[in-house]
């Protein structure tokens, strides 16, 4: 035992320390980026079933699965800001991925140094550091992916049933989180190659029945646990609604090049501009240099790494960055790999490139938190985090004015027209507004051409009324003439000229509070 301290003390040591300050610079700031449109449907949900136990299974009305919105619900009660909390939550996640990334590392090379070098990867990648701080479900995804992946590993050398259980209830966990758990599923029995396989042919079937046997188990903890969602109504939409992500299994060979050679590209520009791209050379320095002693585990984790990014281009309709979230902890596992190698040469050109990883990265991450909106964020990225309607400028402003109206008018009767009905509006201010008293928010549709008659009516009731729309969306030109007085306005972040958006919209979008006066 003392020789196992001493010989992982400094391990440990280090670990903690990277630990600590991952999760110290992801908790910095973390709401400096406003509300996405997806993060405030996630907490909204989260808020109502938190309220109301028999809405549990409310996420299954849109086809989503509801495990992450459950595990907001204990930080709702921690923190007083809801995109907070539920951020928050997010940044866990992040922190057990990386823990994950230490072990499967270690459990693929057996090199400390090469553990530790993945994890810090990880925690300073810019891809990782900005999604892990936003409240979106990829973040849970890849933590269970990363330990899915560790624990069936050791299931396949080891072939104990505990350890094919904890693959089962991980797995399990994946599923109920999203859909591209499904990968996770698929994957599991490539495993089965770091297996510690006999020599001999009938012992090697017997291995392997041995091994289907176990992971049958596993399966069948995973798939009872996803079937839980059948306790709620609406299980059935989960199915539709990732028809309306995916192309169906034909199109492989009714069209195969669309979107494929679109979305692929895309899928390594995100990770050449957020993983940084250094990630990618040392992840080739890595395999060409120490492939030979480790052909299976490099085998194994590139196949994990690259097999769900292909898929996602040939069958998904939309791809968007966080879509490839769950493939990093693989990729920084790769790069780290690069320091297997005991030749001199290599290891300087690595730690060349390491250097050079860690100076881009910390510079994207300090604009991240400092002056987001000259970040080098990929063009769909930036345009649907800060310039478009599914950016929440202004919104936690806007209901800070209203809470603000509450004190000093408690007795007040606040109407508050949104355009649409769920997603940025109305939910991104209901999420903060949910617990003052005499606020109705109401959701009047798209493309705002007259003031609607519910408000004009709760004029007439004596109600103080509110219209709030993004600029783009707002068509009425003459606002007084409407009865409308513009109480304040939000800009997002600029748009690049030449965009259509652009064209069609101006420079940059805005959010504006109205008050309705007639």
């Amino acid at each position: 035992m003392k020789k196992i301290i001493k010989e992982w003390f400094w391990v440990i040591l280090v670990l903690f320390t990277l630990l600590i300050i991952g999760f110290l610079l992801r908790i910095n700031k973390l709401t400096y980026l406003p509300v996405f449109v997806d993060e405030a449907i996630y907490v909204r949900w989260a808020q109502i079933m938190r309220a109301e136990s028999t809405l549990r299974f409310l996420p299954l009305t849109d086809g989503k699965q509801p495990l992450y919105m459950w595990s907001i619900i204990p930080f709702l009660k921690l923190f007083n800001d809801p995109l907070f909390a539920a951020r928050f939550f997010s940044v866990i996640s992040g922190i057990g991925t990386s823990i994950g990334v230490f072990v499967a590392s270690y459990i693929l090379f057996k090199s400390k140094k090469v553990s530790l070098l993945s994890t810090f990867l990880y925690l300073i990648s810019p891809f990782t550091f900005f999604f892990d701080r936003m409240a979106l479900v990829d973040s849970l995804l890849s933590l269970f992916g990363i330990w899915v992946f560790a624990f069936s590993i050791l299931a396949a050398k080891k072939l104990k049933l505990d350890l094919t259980m904890i693959t089962g209830f991980l797995l399990g966990g994946a599923l109920l989180t999203k859909s591209p758990a499904l990968f996770f599923s698929i994957l599991i029995p490539t495993t089965w190659i770091l297996s510690n396989w006999p020599k001999k042919f009938k012992e090697k079937i017997f291995h392997l029945i041995k091994l289907i046997g176990i992971f049958i188990f596993c399966y069948l903890i995973a798939y009872g646990m996803y079937n839980l969602l059948r306790l709620g109504p609406n299980f059935n939409l989960i199915g539709s609604r990732n028809m309306d992500y995916v192309f169906p299994l034909s199109h492989l060979w009714t069209n195969p090049r669309d979107p494929f050679i679109f979305f692929i590209d895309k899928s390594f520009e995100w990770i050449g501009i957020m993983g940084p791209w250094p990630l990618l050379i040392l992840a080739l320095i890595g395999l060409s240099a120490s492939f030979e002693k480790f052909k299976k585990e490099y085998l194994l984790i590139f196949i994990w790494f690259i097999f769900p990014i292909l898929v996602q281009s040939e069958f998904a309709k939309v791809i968007t960055a966080r879509y490839v979230l769950f493939t990093i902890p693989f990729l920084v596992i790769l790069s780290a790999s690069a320091f297997l190698t005991k030749k001199h040469l290599i290891e300087k050109i690595s730690v060349f490139f390491v250097l050079f990883f860690i100076f881009l990265s910390v510079k994207f991450n300090y604009l991240l938190l400092n002056d987001l909106e000259n970040a080098p964020l990929p063009r769909s990225e930036r345009s649907g985090y800060l310039e478009e309607w599914t950016s929440g400028y202004g919104i936690k402003e806007i209901s800070d004015l209203i809470k603000e109206e509450k004190l000093n008018f408690p007795d007040e009767n606040i109407i508050i027209g949104t355009e649409g009905y769920f997603g940025t509006l109305p939910d991104g201010l209901e999420i903060y507004l949910q617990n003052v008293p005499k606020v109705t928010i109401i959701g009047i549709g798209l493309n705002i051409t007259k003031v609607p008659t519910e408000l004009k009516n709760a004029i007439k009731a004596k109600d103080k009324v509110y219209l709030v729309v993004n600029s783009s969306r707002m068509e009425i030109e003459n606002y007084e003439k409407e009865g409308l007085s513009l109480i304040a306005a939000y800009p997002k972040a600029f748009r690049p000229e030449g965009l259509r958006e652009y064209v069609q919209f101006g420079p940059r979008d805005s959010l504006y509070l109205f008050e309705v006066i007639k």
